[in-house]
């Protein structure tokens, strides 16, 4: 099972909709086949209930996702000018997720991926960080940077930290890249990263596509052109795709994403390009079934 931990809150487009980077994985993972739980802590609110719903009806295990009565913290999503966020999330539900049960999650064929607001924020932050320092299988981090919303670097950096050497799958947008490391380029960054022991580096371009770094060499798949809508749930599309590709790969047994060679990465850097094209083409984080897509 993939494990998508952190945060589910709603975008205020102005009608709220289901958003939140782990979130939207976890429903990715599932749209795209795979056996999907969201790991985080869910509001009683209305927008809480919004967001339970929209995780069970796309087939979402929420089996480690505690309800509480604090609030769903809420994005709201401008697009004129420009696509611009606006955060209001003090003591949100978001914050609250206090433990895991780390047994459900622990064998070595699942895979656990975090990021976004879940790697810093309150109690989550603390409990996501043990998760991925204990997990045997697959570690997947996607930074996902708000750099708005991060009041203290030096926090952010300490969670980020306590994750880094514990991820095989990094994957960062190149603004990402440049925010946590901005004294080299993006390409540097990618090649620092697996020499710290990350076994795939996944940089994204935005409509220059991605490129996906390893040791076997660099793996690449442009971007198909299509009407942008907006670009709400790309980058969670693409790691949601990767983790389905990643995970049928392995037919449910240990992950090791070291035994991949560039052939594989560039079948799966196609796929999630070609998946990430569909979900910007329609407003918010709408991402595609399986079988709107030809794998």
């Amino acid at each position: 099972m993939i494990f998508s931990c952190g945060e589910a809150l709603v975008d205020l487009v102005p009608d709220p909709v289901p958003g939140g980077g782990p979130m939207n994985v976890a429903v990715a993972a599932a749209r795209l086949g795979a056996s999907s739980a969201f790991v985080g802590a869910v509001s009683t609110d209305r927008f809480g209930d919004l967001l339970w719903s929209h995780l069970s009806e796309n087939g979402v295990d929420v089996s480690l996702c505690p309800r509480t009565d604090a609030p769903t913290a809420r994005a709201i999503i401008e697009r004129k000018p420009v696509l611009r966020f606006r955060f209001e999330g003090d003591d949100t539900a978001d914050m609250a997720l206090e433990a895991v049960d780390v047994s459900k999650i622990s064998d070595p064929g699942n895979i656990v991926h975090g990021g976004t607001l879940g790697l810093f924020r309150g109690a989550t932050a603390d409990t996501l960080a043990a998760l991925a320092e204990g997990h045997d299988g697959l570690v997947s981090l996607d930074p996902n940077i708000r750099p708005d919303v991060i009041g203290d670097r030096a926090a952010w950096d300490h969670f980020h930290d306590r994750w880094l050497p514990h991820v095989d799958l990094y994957k960062g947008s190149d603004e990402d890249i440049e925010w946590i490391w901005p004294d080299r380029s993006v390409e540097s960054s990618a090649e620092w990263l697996l020499s710290t022991g990350v076994s795939a580096v996944v940089l994204t371009r935005g409509a220059s596509g991605l490129e996906v770094y390893t040791a076997a060499g660099v793996a690449h798949a442009a971007a198909p052109t299509v009407d942008v809508v907006d670009t709400v749930g790309a980058g969670d599309t693409i790691v949601g795709a990767l983790l389905v590709s990643i995970s049928e790969r392995f037919d449910g047994g240990p992950v090791d994403v070291s035994d991949l060679g560039v052939h594989d990465w560039t079948v799966f850097a196609e796929r999630a390009a070609g998946a990430a094209a569909i979900t910007v083409s329609r407003a918010g984080a709408d991402v595609p079934f399986r079988s709107e897509l030809d794998w």
